[in-house]
C-alpha cells in the first residue's frame, strides 16, 4: 500500500477535505471495509504517513477559544451598561467643560474595566493550567517502513494521534479520539461522560451491524472520545479525530440562548437609570427658563444633577467585590470563576440541577446485601460471587477488577476468598453476558465446582429451571430493580473433575443459588451538602441518564423527596409551557439525553428561577450553557471546562455550597450598595429640582455637587470589603429592577423630606445671615453627608450581635465627620460655602433625629413585606421539601429536628398557600409562648 496516499473517505468528501464523521463512518462498513477506506492496516501507519496526515487534518485536540488579548478584554468591559452610562456621561460633562467632574468619571470608568480585564485574564491562565494538568497518551502501532516488520506499540501525546491510526486500549485507558473496533476481549467503557449513564456499557466489534441502527452511541463497535476503559482490552482504528469528534459537534451546535441573572437585572436597572438621567436635565433647564430666565448657565448643573443619581463607584464597587470573591475561592476552596458575573449569579441561584453519578454517588457500587431465591438474606450468596470475582480475576490474568467485582471483593474476607483453589476461568463477555471459575472445594475430591455469576437473565435461563419458577424468580429481581439496586445471578454445578478446558456449553443443568444487590455508594459530603443547600434556600433538581428507580432509591437515601418522576418519553410528549409547570413539581429527570437536560433548565428559567448546572460530560454541554451559571469539576472533559463559568478543585456539592454561599457574600454587598446609593442619590436629586424651582440661586454649585459625590462615593468603597450578616446569606440574592425600583422610590422619596426639612430649617437659622446663599449652600452640604451616613449604618444588613464594627462603620463615620468640618475649613470658602449658625446644628440634629426614626419604621416595614412574598415559581411544598431535608440532616448529625410548624399547620398551609403558612406559624408560635 503507498504511504503517499491519502486516507479514503468514509463518507463523500466535503469541500474542506475534512476528515468524515464519526457518526456517518462506520456504519454498514465491515472492519476490514473502514481499514480499506482509511488506507491503513492491522500494523497501523507509516511515521511518514502520520506526519502528513498530521499536517492535513491537524492535531487532535478540541477546538477551544483563542486566547483573549488584555486590550480586548478591557474594550469589551466598556459594553457593560452601567460603564456605558457613565462613559457617556463623563463625555458629556467634558463637552460642557465639567472638566472635574468628567475626569473623575472616566478615571472609574478606567479602574473598573482594568480589574475586571485583569481578573478574568487570571483566571484564563489559571484554566491554561488545568487543561496541562490532564493531557493524556496514546498507545499507538506504528512501524518506520512500509515494507518492513511491525514495530512494538509506542506511546504518543494524544494530540498526534491521526485518522488510521491503530491503537490498543487497555483498563483505565482514556479513549484519545472516535473509533471502530478492529478487536475486543471483554471490553467494557465507561460512558457517563457522554450518556450520563453510571453503568459500564459493554462493547465488541461486528463485521456488519445487525438491525436498525439507533444512533452512534448504541452501536457497540463504536468508541467515543470522552470514554474510559473499565475492563478488558481491545485493538481499534481512529476515524475521527480533534474537531470532527462526537464531543467537538456536541460543544459546537449549542449556545447560551439567554442573558444570565446577573446580565438581566444589570440591563434592568441601567435603563430605569437612564430614563431617569435622560428626564433630569431637561426639567432642570426648563424649570430654570420658565420660573427664573436662565439659560444655558445652568446646562453644567443640570449635567451635574444627572451624574449625582448615577452611582458612580458602581463598576469599581462591583468589580472589586467580585474579584475579591473568586480570589478567596481560589484560594480557600480551590474554585476558579471564569467569569466574574457568575460569582453574583451563583449567589443568586435558587434552583441547582445536576448529575447523579459521581455527584450524589461515588460512581462505584457498593454490597447492599445478598438473597436467596425466595428473597431471604443469604451469606452464602456473596460468597460464592466473591470467589468467582477472585479467581476469574486471578486465571483470566486480569490486570485489574471492574467495578463490581471490585465491590464483592471489598465486602469478603480473606480466608474466605482462599478456602477453595482454583482451576479454570472463563472471563466475562459481553455477548454471553457471564463469568464463569472453575473450582476445587476441600473434601471433594473428584468434583469441580463451576461458580457462574452474571446478567439475571443470562444465568436463569442456563438454570435447571420450569418456566413458572423461572418467571418468579424475574419477578423478584425486576422488584430488586425499581428500587435502583443493580443485581448480579448466582449459579452453582458439580461436574467431575477433568483435564481438558471448560467451555461455555459448561453453563449448562446449573442449580440457582440467589442474588447479590448492589447500589450505588453515597457520596460522603453528599447528605450534608444537601442539607445545607435547602437551608439556603436552594432546591435541587436531578437530571440524570440513569433508571428511575436507581435515581429515585439515591435521593430517598439522602432524604431528598424525588416528586414527580419524569423520563426523556415525558420530557418529548410535553411542549415547553407543560414542561415549565412539571418542573415544578418534579425534582428526578432520569434517562436525559443532552437536549433534554438544557429543555428542563430553559423551563426553569422560565418559571423565574435562577439556575446553576454542575455537569461534566459532554452531555452536559447544552444544560450548562441553558444554565445561569455552569459549573464543572476540574476532572470535567476538556469541552466542559471550557463551556463552565465556575470550575471546582473536586465534584463535590460542598465545594458549591462554599461556592453559593461567596456569591451571596459578594451580591448581599452589590444590593446593599445599590439600594444605599440609589435611594440616597434619587432624594438629592428630587430635592435638587425642587429648590431649583423655588430658589432664586442654584442650590448647590456644580463643584459643590461632585465634591459631595466624591465624599460619598468614596465612603461607599467600603462595601466592596464589607460582611453581610447571615440573614443575607439564607436567601438568594438577586438584582430585580422591579424591586429596586420601588426601594428607592420610597426610600428616596423619605430622603427628600428630610432634605425639605432642611431647607425650613435653613430658612429659620439664615434669616439674619449676610450671606445666605452660601450658608444654604454649606447648610445643605452638611446635611446631605450626614443623612447619607446614617443610611449607610441603618440601611445595610444586619451583622452578627457582638461583631466588630466593620469598614461600613468606619466610612459612614468618616463621611459624617467631612459632612461637619469641611464648611469650618479653608476648603469651605474655596467651595462657596459659609460657616453655618449654632441654632442649625440643633435643628438638624431633630430633623436627623426624626430621619432615623423613620428610617428603621420603613426598614422594618420593607423586610416584613418581602419576607411575606415567596420567591418567583417557589411554593409552599418547596418549602416544606426543605425543612424535611434539613430536619434528615439534623437526624444524621444527632442532633435534635428543628420543630418549625407542625404537621397540622403544614397540611392546612398546602390548602391555604403562602399566607396560610405564615397565620399558622404565628399562631402556633403564640400558643407556644403561652
Amino acid at each position: 500500500m503507498p504511504d503517499t496516499a491519502a486516507p479514503g473517505p468514509l463518507v463523500p468528501e466535503t469541500e474542506d477535505d475534512r476528515a468524515p464523521a464519526p457518526q456517518d463512518a462506520p456504519g454498514p462498513l465491515t472492519a476490514l471495509q473502514v481499514l480499506r477506506r482509511l488506507d491503513s492496516g492491522p500494523r497501523g501507519l507509516t511515521d511518514a504517513e502520520a506526519e502528513r496526515r498530521l499536517a492535513r487534518y491537524g492535531e487532535n485536540v478540541l477546538p477551544a477559544g483563542r486566547p483573549v488579548p488584555w486590550t480586548r478584554r478591557f474594550l469589551r468591559s466598556l459594553r457593560d451598561p452601567f460603564t456605558a452610562v457613565l462613559l457617556c456621561l463623563g463625555l458629556i460633562s467634558v463637552t460642557v467643560a465639567a472638566w472635574g467632574t468628567g475626569c473623575v468619571i472616566l478615571l472609574l470608568v478606567t479602574v473598573s474595566c482594568a480589574l475586571r480585564a485583569s481578573g478574568e485574564h487570571r483566571a484564563d491562565q489559571a484554566m491554561a493550567a488545568l487543561r496541562e494538568s490532564v493531557a493524556t497518551t496514546a498507545t499507538v502501532l506504528r512501524r518506520a517502513d512500509p515494507d518492513g516488520p511491525a514495530a512494538g506499540p509506542r506511546e504518543i501525546p494524544a494530540d498526534e494521534l491521526v485518522p488510521g491510526d491503530v491503537i490498543r486500549l487497555g483498563p483505565g485507558d482514556l479513549v484519545p479520539a472516535d473509533v471502530r473496533l478492529l478487536r475486543a476481549s471483554g471490553l467494557r467503557l465507561h460512558e457517563a461522560a457522554l450518556t450520563g449513564e453510571s453503568a459500564p456499557v459493554a462493547k465488541y466489534p461486528l463485521e456488519a451491524p445487525d438491525g436498525p441502527r439507533t444512533g452512534p452511541l448504541a452501536q457497540p463497535h463504536l468508541c467515543f472520545l470522552g470514554s474510559s476503559v473499565s475492563y478488558g482490552s481491545a485493538t481499534a482504528v481512529v476515524v475521527a479525530t480533534g474537531a470532527r469528534t462526537r464531543f467537538a459537534s456536541a460543544h459546537g451546535t449549542t449556545g447560551r440562548g439567554r442573558d444570565s441573572a446577573f446580565d438581566q437585572a444589570v440591563h434592568g436597572i441601567s435603563w430605569t437609570l437612564i430614563r431617569f438621567m435622560l428626564l433630569t436635565p431637561p426639567l432642570v433647564l426648563m424649570a430654570g427658563a420658565a420660573l427664573h430666565g436662565r439659560g444655558l448657565e445652568t446646562l453644567p448643573f443640570a449635567v451635574a444633577v444627572a451624574v449625582g443619581l448615577t452611582p458612580e463607584m458602581l463598576p469599581v464597587v462591583v468589580t472589586t467585590v467580585l474579584a475579591r470573591g473568586a480570589a478567596r475561592l481560589a484560594r480557600d476552596h480551590r474554585v476558579i470563576v471564569k467569569r466574574l458575573p457568575a460569582l453574583h449569579d451563583l449567589g443568586a441561584v435558587d434552583v441547582l440541577c445536576l448529575d447523579k453519578t459521581g455527584t450524589l454517588t461515588q460512581d462505584r457500587p457498593v454490597v447492599a446485601r445478598a438473597v436467596d431465591a425466595h428473597g431471604q438474606d443469604a451469606p452464602e450468596v456473596l460468597h460464592w460471587a466473591a470467589v468467582n470475582a477472585w479467581w476469574t480475576l486471578q486465571l483470566a490474568e486480569l490486570p485489574t477488577p471492574d467495578a463490581l467485582d471490585e465491590a464483592l471483593l471489598d465486602s469478603a474476607g480473606e480466608a474466605d476468598l482462599l478456602d477453595c483453589d482454583g482451576v479454570a476461568a472463563l472471563p466475562f463477555d459481553p455477548v454471553r453476558r457471564l463469568a464463569t471459575a472453575v473450582v476445587r472445594r476441600p473434601g471433594r475430591l473428584g468434583t469441580h465446582t463451576l461458580v457462574v455469576k452474571g446478567a439475571v437473565e443470562n444465568v436463569l435461563e442456563r438454570c435447571a429451571l420450569d418456566a413458572a419458577e423461572r418467571d418468579r424468580l424475574l419477578a423478584l429481581a425486576a422488584r430488586e430493580a425499581d428500587t435502583g439496586a443493580r443485581l448480579l445471578a448466582l449459579a452453582l454445578a458439580e461436574r467431575p473433575a477433568r483435564h481438558r478446558d471448560y467451555t461455555p456449553a459448561d453453563e449448562r443443568g446449573l442449580a440457582f443459588l440467589g442474588f447479590v444487590v448492589l447500589r450505588d455508594a453515597l457520596a460522603p459530603t453528599a447528605a450534608e451538602a444537601l442539607g445545607s443547600l435547602a437551608h439556603r434556600g436552594v432546591s435541587v433538581r436531578i437530571l440524570t441518564g440513569d433508571h428511575p428507580g436507581t435515581a429515585t432509591h439515591t435521593c430517598r437515601e439522602l432524604g431528598l423527596a424525588p416528586g414527580r418522576v419524569l423520563t426523556a418519553e415525558d420530557i418529548d410528549r410535553l411542549d415547553d409551557t407543560a414542561l415549565a409547570e412539571a418542573a415544578r413539581h418534579s425534582t428526578v429527570f432520569a434517562r436525559c439525553a443532552p437536549e433534554h437536560k438544557a429543555r428542563v433548565v430553559t423551563a426553569l428559567r422560565a418559571q423565574g428561577h435562577v439556575t446553576g448546572f454542575l455537569g461534566d460530560g459532554v452531555n452536559d454541554v447544552p444544560a450548562l450553557r441553558a444554565a445561569d451559571v455552569g459549573i464543572c469539576p476540574k476532572g470535567a472533559v476538556a469541552v466542559v471546562r471550557d463551556t463552565a463559568d465556575v470550575v471546582l478543585a473536586e465534584k463535590d456539592l460542598a465545594a458549591v455550597d462554599h461556592a453559593i454561599t461567596t456569591g451571596r457574600h459578594s451580591g448581599g454587598n452589590i444590593a446593599t450598595y445599590l439600594h444605599l446609593t440609589l435611594s440616597s442619590n434619587l432624594g438629592n436629586v428630587i430635592a435638587m429640582l425642587a429648590a431649583a424651582l423655588l430658589l432664586p440661586f442654584l442650590p448647590m454649585l456644580p463643584a459643590q455637587v461632585l465634591v459631595q459625590n466624591l465624599c460619598f462615593d468614596a465612603a461607599q468603597l467600603a462595601f466592596a470589603y464589607d460582611h453581610p450578616g447571615p440573614a443575607a446569606l439564607r436567601a438568594p440574592t438577586r438584582l430585580r429592577s422591579r424591586g429596586f425600583l420601588r426601594f428607592i422610590t420610597g426610600f428616596g422619596l423619605l430622603n427628600a423630606v428630610a432634605d425639605v426639612a432642611t431647607f425650613a430649617v435653613l430658612l429659620v437659622s439664615t434669616r439674619a445671615s449676610d450671606d445666605a446663599e452660601g450658608v444654604f449652600h454649606a447648610g445643605w452640604f452638611t446635611e446631605n453627608l450626614l443623612t447619607q451616613a446614617l443610611v449607610m449604618l441603618l440601611l445595610r444588613s444586619t451583622r452578627r450581635a457582638g461583631a466588630a464594627p466593620g469598614p461600613v462603620r468606619y466610612a459612614a463615620v468618616a463621611l459624617a465627620a467631612i459632612g461637619v468640618l469641611l464648611p469650618l475649613t479653608p476648603l469651605g470658602p474655596l467651595l462657596a460655602m459659609a460657616p453655618l449658625p449654632p441654632l442649625y446644628y440643633l435643628l438638624l440634629a431633630a430633623v436627623l433625629a426624626l430621619y432615623a426614626v423613620a428610617l428603621r419604621a420603613a426598614r422594618s416595614r420593607h423586610e416584613k413585606q418581602r419576607t411575606a412574598v415567596p420567591q418567583p415559581g417557589e411554593r409552599v411544598r418547596d418549602r416544606v421539601s426543605r425543612t424535611r431535608l434539613t430536619r434528615t440532616r439534623d437526624r444524621s448529625r444527632g442532633r435534635r429536628p428543628r420543630t418549625g410548624c407542625p404537621r397540622s399547620v403544614r397540611s392546612r398551609t398546602e390548602r391555604r398557600g403562602w399566607r396560610g403558612w405564615r397565620t399558622g406559624c404565628r399562631r402556633t408560635s403564640a400558643r407556644g409562648s403561652r
